[in-house]
């Protein structure tokens, strides 16, 4: 058999390079579509405690989402002359404040409801008196929502009465409102408790229940 020529083995070896050289994007595009498929389709397998820690972060995003309006609308008054701020202005500002609240109400917590105790028959009356009523859950974050609001109502009235002084009342208990606020929602949102050295010890919150009363001996 003769040998092919020089020129023919080279034709035959730039063909097949061409061949590869162009099947080989092919084959990768459609790798990766078969990849990215497979990867859509798996079963999503979520961050361990993701739950409770996605319940952390919302409690986070609750407090900036109030902290900017009213800090915005303080400024506000605060940069304004005499605290005057324009009745457009100040619409807006407190338009933003109470969408803020009710959105943070909304989510937030409601106390654990008390279980509904059987109907039992009268006891006769203890000369010791009967025991005081039981207390209802504390519910924090909602009662300095509450209290957050009804500052931020006594300041939007002072401002809108051009009453200096009553503005410069206000003000800090806006200020403290939001920080109660805050405090509020770091203590009861189950976030993890701050390890910086130096933090002095959070608060202990008071426990419901009922005294025991005293019987004569």
């Amino acid at each position: 058999m003769r040998a092919l020529p020089v020129r023919r083995i080279a034709t035959s070896f730039l063909c097949t390079a061409l061949l590869l050289g162009t099947a080989g994007p092919v084959y990768a595009a459609t790798h990766d579509d078969t990849a990215r498929e497979a990867a859509r389709t798996a079963p999503q397998v979520p961050v361990p405690g993701a739950d409770a820690l996605l319940g952390q972060v919302k409690s986070l995003g609750d407090i900036g989402g109030v902290i900017k309006p009213v800090t915005d609308l303080l400024q506000a008054v605060l940069k304004a002359d005499n605290g005057a701020v324009p009745a457009a202005d100040l619409a807006t500002l407190t338009s933003a404040v109470t969408t803020a609240l009710d959105a943070a109400k909304a989510a937030a917590p409601k106390g654990a409801a008390l279980p509904e105790t059987p109907q039992l028959p009268a006891a006769p009356q203890l000369p010791l008196g009967g025991a005081p009523a039981a207390q209802a859950p504390m519910d924090l974050k909602g009662d300095a929502l509450a209290a957050l609001q009804k500052s931020v109502e006594a300041l939007v009235k002072a401002v809108t009465s051009a009453d200096v002084a009553a503005i410069a009342k206000e003000v800090p208990a806006v200020l403290t409102g939001l920080v109660n606020f805050a405090v509020a929602t770091l203590l009861g949102g189950g976030l993890p408790v701050p390890n910086l050295p130096g933090l002095p010890a959070l608060p202990k919150l008071p426990v419901d229940g009922l005294p025991l009363p005293k019987l004569p001996v």
